[in-house]
């Protein structure tokens, strides 16, 4: 993941400080791009320890359910969006000073209490599945695309679109990975990612991974190897409060790649499960903490 190394790099010593929306601060710079060649190992960060299975499998695997609420993430113990559905409760009138921690366990045992609070608006999943189109009907983008990919490997169109400008304003956070677009030749599949905003310290290593697995996926059930994963950034990012553990990361030496084992038998996006997607000899240096900014 040198890649990646080399991006902290660069907007530790180039980056110019900037405040944002969150009021922490960040060293930022303006345009970017890694390439990962899948048929190397799996892109998964080694120089901070990474939950796959728990965080990334999972997230991947709530996004193509086209799920919005966090309740399915509690049930696989996976707590990264949980900071903005809580933000909101705060401001709600029901709100009764719960920790996060009591509230993200009420959203887990209390169905009705969940739907009404766990939700996180129309993300990803809902644009990923459910697009509303002027009519009011709905476009299955993932779908459509493996169709597309499956029919005409070659087209130029094979674009999935997370950011609705119409929706927007109703999501808890807006699209931070915006565009993605495959690619097929000499029977592997490449994919590339637009992201308007990328956290580098905490987001990004899961947004490489998540991409590489959906990659993987799709070139698995469309009877396509791997080839690319191609990430262009928009305004990349250091929060202020991250600096010391990106400066650990960097004086790190990485470790070999890991490789990812999918399920041979699942043909079909929807067949796959967290028991369907393994990492094997995944190591990595100690976790390195870092608060979220809301």
């Amino acid at each position: 993941m040198e890649q990646y190394l080399e991006l902290m790099r660069h907007v530790l010593e180039h980056g110019e400080q900037t405040e944002d929306r969150t009021g922490t601060g960040t060293l930022s710079i303006f345009g970017y791009q890694m390439r990962f060649d899948l048929t190397q190992g799996f892109p998964l960060v080694t120089t901070k320890k990474v939950p796959f299975k728990r965080l990334v499998a999972s997230e991947l695997l709530w996004f193509l359910r086209g799920e919005t609420n966090i309740r399915y993430l509690l049930q696989h113990q996976n707590h990264i969006w949980d900071d903005w559905p809580y933000a909101a409760y705060r401001k709600s009138p029901e709100f009764q000073g719960e920790s996060m921690e009591a509230f993200s366990q009420k959203v887990l045992a209390d169905e009705v209490f969940g739907a009404r609070f766990g939700d996180l608006g129309p993300v990803y999943g809902r644009q990923w599945r459910s697009w509303r189109r002027p009519d009011g009907s709905r476009l299955d983008q993932i779908q459509l695309v493996i169709d597309q990919i499956r029919k005409h490997p070659e087209s130029r169109r094979l674009l999935v679109v997370s950011y609705n400008p119409g929706e927007v304003d109703d999501m808890a956070l807006p699209p931070c990975h915006t565009l993605f677009q495959f690619y097929v030749r000499q029977g592997r599949l490449s994919c590339q990612l637009y992201q308007r905003s990328a956290d580098i310290f905490l987001g990004l290593p899961f947004n490489i991974a998540s991409y590489a697995l959906l990659t993987s996926m799709v070139a698995q059930v469309t009877g396509l190897k791997v080839g690319e994963f191609v990430h262009s950034l928009g305004d990349a990012h250091i929060y202020l409060n991250h600096l010391e553990q990106c400066r650990i990361q960097v004086e790190r030496k990485p470790f070999p790649l890991p490789q990812l084992w999918l399920n041979p038998k699942k043909n079909a996006i929807d067949d796959f499960e967290m028991d369907d997607i393994d990492l094997l000899g995944y190591q990595s240096h100690p976790r390195l903490r870092g608060e979220v900014s809301v």
